[in-house]
């Protein structure tokens, strides 16, 4: 199977799921700057999960570079990595109308989780799937950047839940730091001459 309907549709929903996002956002009662005031942290987590999607898109666009082939466990496991981010508006629209409240952080923290935890079986996947791609294994074997980032959603879970619920978004936006630059291996492998 081609790797080329996997991107289109995966590139698909997520501008779809960014779309949703925006379409959260509520517009404030006013025409003022005043009556902007109080609705700060609504934008702010739009920022942050707009963020979480553009970064997915990227790294998920740069990670089918290194791929030749899908199998249906890809298949199965990009859907999956679809369902947790097409939840992000959901989580991202609860937080934004109780931002200190624990439920809904802890929600949106799952949903972070579960997405990162959905790329590492993608990942998996397609190692399996692309055997011959030393590229792609040497990536996923001990992917220390992708295990750092699930422990420290997990931990950033933790201390939301014992210390304050704005915590979790707070830790989880600075993981997201981590994965702005796309994967080097990546990149060295790309820019190399066809022979």
């Amino acid at each position: 199977m081609t790797k080329s309907r996997i991107e289109a549709f995966t590139d698909a929903v997520i501008a779809i799921v960014m779309t949703i996002l925006v379409l959260e956002l509520h517009i404030p009662v006013g025409d003022s700057f005043s009556a902007f005031a109080g609705m700060e942290h609504q934008f702010i987590i739009y920022l942050i999960s707009f963020c979480v999607l553009a970064i997915y898109w990227n790294n998920h666009h740069h990670l089918f570079q290194l791929v030749k082939r899908v199998d249906g466990l890809v298949l199965w496991a990009n859907n999956f990595l679809i369902l947790a981010l097409s939840i992000l508006p959901f989580a991202t629209s609860w937080v934004s109308d109780y931002p200190l409240s624990l439920a809904p952080q802890v929600i949106y923290g799952c949903v972070i989780l579960l997405a990162d935890f959905a790329y590492l079986l993608l990942g998996r996947a397609l190692v399996r799937a692309n055997s011959q791609t030393p590229q792609l294994k040497a990536l996923f074997t001990g992917y220390k950047k992708l295990y750092l980032s699930i422990g420290l959603n997990i931990f950033a879970l933790v201390v939301g839940y014992l210390v304050h619920p704005v915590l979790i978004i707070v830790l989880d936006a600075f993981v997201l730091l981590l994965w702005v630059i796309p994967e080097r291996i990546i990149e060295k492998t790309i820019d190399q001459p066809k022979e």
